[in-house]
């Protein structure tokens, strides 16, 4: 039952990497880089495994799906994809006992379940709450400024939450330990756990940066198209906006994707550093301090992620546009 509650978990807030990045897996991490990704996990006897895969993301196979927006959707459905694989492997490896009991048509519903509650939390309840406090009619900014503001709010309360459970607290650590080896490549530094645990946990390009954008992005989108939808059927009840909600998300994903890479780009702007800082301060709930043996797994992801290719890489400064 852990195993399922920590893949669900991980799956819920998982988020696309580019260029050097991630995400903390079960008492591992995986790192993707140019061309492959690799996960590293420490089993229950204290020995790291790594697995190592070439990668070529579609967009390279198929310019059209480099566009903008579109290309920022079509990275969320392979992280999506590429996470599910790294976590069921990572569950093999860290919790070996548990794996072997898991059936696969529990572990299905478990995953649909997870969707269903996703849904009932962060997108009928603000909908349904602020359809309650005020009226149905309401202006569509002002309604979708309030159900925002609460889905904000919710997803808070979530996080800090299950912040309070041990195997929660030890996910977070690892993606405390992923951004120190990332922010250690950057710096064109040795690469070693010294080094590493000078840097800080919180990363200005984390995914849950991304996260954040994404429901700022989703309160305005969401306002545009309810006005749209008002033109023609009047007042929106709450299923209405649902229906029309949800499949838009891919949308406001790839919006929320073009956005993170401006402040990525654009880093030194006063602007773009205002937009990315609650992202910051929201890493203060998902990123803890690692221990060595933490970092010296997420060391061992990025090594292997680059194979051969790490030589090249090493004593030059980089700037990972995103990571996990």
């Amino acid at each position: 039952m852990k195993t399922k509650f920590l893949k669900q978990l991980i799956l819920f807030v998982s988020k696309s990497s580019i260029l050097v990045g991630g995400q903390a897996v079960i008492e591992g991490v995986m790192m993707r880089v140019p061309g492959a990704y690799s996960t590293a996990v420490r089993d229950p006897d204290g020995k790291i495994h790594t697995d190592r895969h070439d990668f070529e993301s579609i967009t390279d196979r198929k310019p059209h799906l480099k566009k903008p927006i579109i290309r920022g959707a079509v990275s969320l459905f392979e992280a999506m994809k590429m996470g599910f694989q790294t976590l069921q492997w990572s569950a093999d490896i860290a919790m070996p006992e548990e794996s072997e009991n898991v059936n696969p048509i529990v572990d299905a519903l478990m995953t649909l379940v997870s969707i269903a509650l996703a849904i009932c939390l962060f997108f009928a309840a603000p909908i349904a709450l602020t359809t309650w406090l005020f009226d149905k009619d309401q202006d569509p900014f002002v309604f979708n400024i309030i159900s925002g503001a609460l889905r904000i709010f919710f997803f808070l309360v979530y996080l800090i939450l299950i912040s309070l459970l041990s195997d929660v607290k030890r996910l977070f650590q690892y993606h405390g330990a992923e951004h120190k080896t990332v922010y250690n490549f950057e710096s064109g530094k040795s690469l070693n756990i010294k080094t590493a645990q000078e840097f800080p946990t919180q990363h200005p390009r984390c995914g849950t940066s991304f996260m954040f954008i994404i429901m700022i992005v989703a309160i305005l989108s969401f306002a545009v198209l309810d006005s749209i939808l008002m033109l023609f059927v009047g007042e929106i009840q709450v299923w209405m906006r649902l229906i029309m909600h949800i499949p838009f998300m891919p949308l406001v994903a790839g919006i929320g994707y073009e956005v993170l890479k401006l402040t990525a780009k654009h880093r030194e702007n006063i602007l773009f550093r205002m937009l990315a800082q609650p992202g910051l301060w929201l890493q203060n709930i998902t990123t803890k301090q690692p221990d060595d043996t933490q970092v010296e797994v997420a060391i061992a992801a990025l090594e292997s992620a680059f194979g051969e290719n790490l030589d090249q890489y090493s004593g030059k400064i980089f700037v990972a546009e995103a990571i996990g």
